[in-house]
């Protein structure tokens, strides 16, 4: 499906940070903004029947929060937890939604080569962005060579092993999209027609806004309350991914958490990737595996992905789209 987008200059339009769903709230409109997975999120739906609109803003948070529980590096009973704990001793049995979304995440890092790998994060748990905290270069070299999505060994009857200690996971770059997939799930399950849910960078779009599509602002990733163009979007997934969202600087570098598994150290050459498609999961994924392979190769692999387009900004603040978006 052709996407149309409008392209705005990148100093006018003020928005708050992340994506922004541009959508005057109506008196039918359900609409709700709540705190998850280390980020915020914000729900919006039409329906006739407020009280039934109240609990489904409930469940679609309490959805959200169950998927926390499974998968938060932060949670020490957490399934995620878990596996870094013990996996490198003996196999680890984990549920098989947990199983299934390893399986994707490894699918994503042999199709890139290794751009996307969930095992960054025996590197990544060095760094601290609040705390303006990163390796030194003894941690760094040591910490690398557990940096390969191939040391996660998916055994049968859902069981995973890594192959070396020192191996730690963490699904940042997917989980968000993949409850946010969730979420929309829900609200269809229920009867619901029209409908936006973004997490973060992530949204999906359930439908229609009742006759016009979806307008989905893109972040400047340089000035907070700007944005750098709009996409009019319905029954799709979108999600960004910047180097804006959690960094510092430090002696004129600016350390921000994508991390290229292959260096250990933030990516480098692009400002931000927005990628649009059918599943949230899988652009969630995606716009972090583009940022990590840079324009070019970045560029090449979208290509070759059917249903899914992407919209580069490069460090001189030039766009550039895929085939897609431009037809």
């Amino acid at each position: 499906m052709r996407v149309v987008f409008y392209l705005l200059q990148l100093m006018l339009y003020a928005v708050p940070a992340g994506l922004m769903l541009l959508a005057p709230v109506q008196a039918q409109w359900q609409r709700e903004a709540f705190d998850t997975l280390g980020t915020r999120a914000y729900i919006e739906f039409w329906s006739e029947d407020k009280a039934k609109a109240g609990q489904l803003i409930l469940d679609v948070q309490a959805e959200f929060e169950r998927i926390n529980q499974l998968m938060s590096p932060y949670i020490d009973s957490s399934e995620l937890s878990l596996l870094n704990r013990s996996a490198a001793k003996a196999p680890v049995t984990v549920g098989s939604e947990f199983y299934q979304l390893l399986q994707q995440a490894k699918q994503i890092s042999a199709l890139s080569n290794g751009a996307f790998d969930i095992t960054f994060a025996s590197v990544g748990f060095y760094y601290d962005y609040r705390a303006r905290k990163k390796p030194d270069a003894t941690q760094l070299r040591q910490a690398r060579q557990y940096v390969n999505y191939q040391s996660i060994e998916l055994l049968p009857d859902n069981k995973v092993r890594y192959s070396q200690p020192g191996v730690k996971i963490d699904l940042g770059g997917i989980a968000k999209g993949y409850a946010v997939e969730r979420g929309i799930a829900l609200l269809a399950q229920q009867g619901i027609k029209h409908a936006q849910l973004t997490a973060g960078g992530d949204s999906r779009l359930l439908g229609d806004k009742r006759g016009k599509p979806w307008l989905v602002a893109i972040k400047h990733p340089r000035q907070d309350d700007k944005y750098a163009a709009q996409l009019p979007l319905q029954d799709s997934a979108v999600s960004t991914s910047g180097d804006y969202e959690r960094y510092f600087i430090e002696d004129g570098v600016r350390y921000h958490h994508i991390i290229d598994p292959k260096t250990g150290v933030s990516a480098t050459g692009l400002l931000s990737v927005t990628v649009t498609g059918a599943d949230t999961t899988k652009t969630d994924a995606l716009s972090t595996t583009l940022f990590v392979l840079g324009l070019q190769q970045g560029m090449e692999l979208i290509e070759r992905i059917d249903g899914y387009d992407a919209i580069f900004i490069d460090a001189n603040r030039n766009m550039h789209f895929s085939s897609g978006l431009t037809q």
